[in-house]
Parts: C-alpha cells; sequence; structure tokens
C-alpha cells in the first residue's frame, strides 16, 4: 500500500514525450507545451519503435502519442510502453476518433485520448490532468465509451478487490471530478484522495484514472447512466 508521504508534490516541471511522424506538428506542440513554466518536453519520436526507446530512456511523466505512424502505430506503442512503464500517463493526440482506434487505444492503456482540433487550452488542461492520474477524454470520445460500455457490463463483488472507501472514490471519480472535488464530496483532504486512487491503481493493476474507471465498468461496479 502506498501512504501519503510516498504521494508528496514535487516542484520539478511535467516532463514530456512527443510522438508523431511529422516534425513540423512536433515543433507547433513543443512550442505551445514549453511556454508553460510547469512543462517540459525532454524528447520526441516519429516513430512507435522510437517512442518505445525513448521512453525507456527518458522516463517522462506524460507521452503525446499520434496514432497512425511509419511502422509500430501508436496502438501498439502505447501497449509496449505501458507493460515496461505501467506509471507513465499516455495522451493520445490524434485526428482519428473511429471506435477502433479510441477502444484499441484504451484497452492499450491510453489515460487520455484527446482530438487535434481540441484548443491550446485542452490540450494544456489534459496533458496536466494525465500528469495527475486524472482523465482526460474528448466530449465524443467520452460518449462512445459510455455508450460501449452502458450495455456490456457484469456485475461482480468488488469486495475482494477494493475496499468500500475506495469503491466509493472511484465511484466519484468517474465522473470526472478533479482530486480537489472529490475531496470535497467525500469531506476528506486531497491527499487522502490521492492515496485513495493510488491504492486503487495498485490492487487493479491499472496506471491510471482512465484504466481504473473502464475496469469499474467492465465489472459492474459503476453504473455508466449515472455518469
Amino acid at each position: 500500500m502506498l501512504d501519503e508521504h510516498t504521494l508528496e508534490a514535487s516542484a520539478r516541471p511535467i516532463t514530456l514525450l512527443l510522438v508523431d511522424d511529422h516534425p513540423v506538428v512536433r515543433k507547433g506542440t513543443r512550442e505551445l507545451l514549453e511556454s508553460e513554466s510547469d512543462l517540459r518536453v525532454v524528447g520526441e519520436a516519429g516513430s512507435g519503435e522510437e517512442a518505445i526507446a525513448k521512453a525507456r530512456d527518458l522516463t517522462p511523466d506524460v507521452i503525446l502519442m499520434d496514432v497512425s505512424m511509419p511502422g509500430m502505430n501508436g496502438i501498439d506503442a502505447t501497449k509496449a510502453i505501458k507493460a515496461i512503464q505501467p506509471g507513465v500517463g499516455v495522451l493520445v493526440l490524434t485526428s482519428y476518433d473511429d471506435d477502433a482506434y479510441v477502444f484499441a487505444l484504451l484497452e492499450a492503456g491510453a489515460a487520455g485520448y484527446l482530438l487535434k482540433n481540441a484548443s491550446e487550452d485542452d490540450l494544456l488542461g489534459a496533458v496536466r490532468a494525465v500528469a495527475a492520474g486524472e482523465s482526460a477524454l474528448h466530449p465524443s470520445v467520452a460518449r462512445k465509451v459510455l455508450e460501449r460500455f452502458s450495455t456490456h457490463t457484469t456485475p461482480t463483488p468488488p469486495e475482494d478487490d477494493l475496499s468500500p472507501r475506495e469503491l466509493e472514490v472511484l465511484r466519484v471519480a468517474a465522473t470526472g471530478r478533479t482530486n480537489k472535488e472529490i475531496a470535497r464530496d467525500l469531506d476528506i483532504s486531497p491527499r487522502t484522495v490521492q492515496v485513495h486512487l493510488a491504492n486503487i491503481f495498485s490492487k487493479l493493476g491499472v496506471g491510471s484514472r482512465t484504466e481504473a474507471v473502464l475496469y469499474g465498468i467492465k465489472r459492474g461496479w459503476i453504473d455508466p447512466k449515472n455518469l
């Protein structure tokens, strides 16, 4: 189990790896991100294979991942990276919102899915959310997830997996609330929310809030109709 001491906030900036096969896109994204004092791009990759190598060497906090690239695509790269670095946050940034891409990437472990027509503020907010272990789904993608799982759940007892308080935190987190909002709703401290979420991730074997919520929906612990 993780305690509060293991979750002390750090003053260092959020480190990022940009993965896109278009240098111009990477350049523009880097300029936007590095205009923010709390964000720092530590590397770039133009293919899935390069992304895996750079992720291993640079250990970034967040990876901005494209989908369609020469050689290994973003889906397989995400799966490979999450297998060796389950704690890294993968934020998909793509032009594609096809169901096949969306669910393949979420199943591979992506914590967020943003379309390239998103605003600069949305992108910056999504990066910070993923770095904090929160979900960051484009509205159209979130709708796809709810529609898909609203009729494909198999209720199973959560007692052997999560404590009642952890289950409560997960259900509130599924509504998209931030850690501070969850703390306010449950009358606990934001740090306690972080501890509960970290323990939830550890118990379920996931690396992000998005994965934990999807897990909960699949197991029937979370009713998508209430989200």
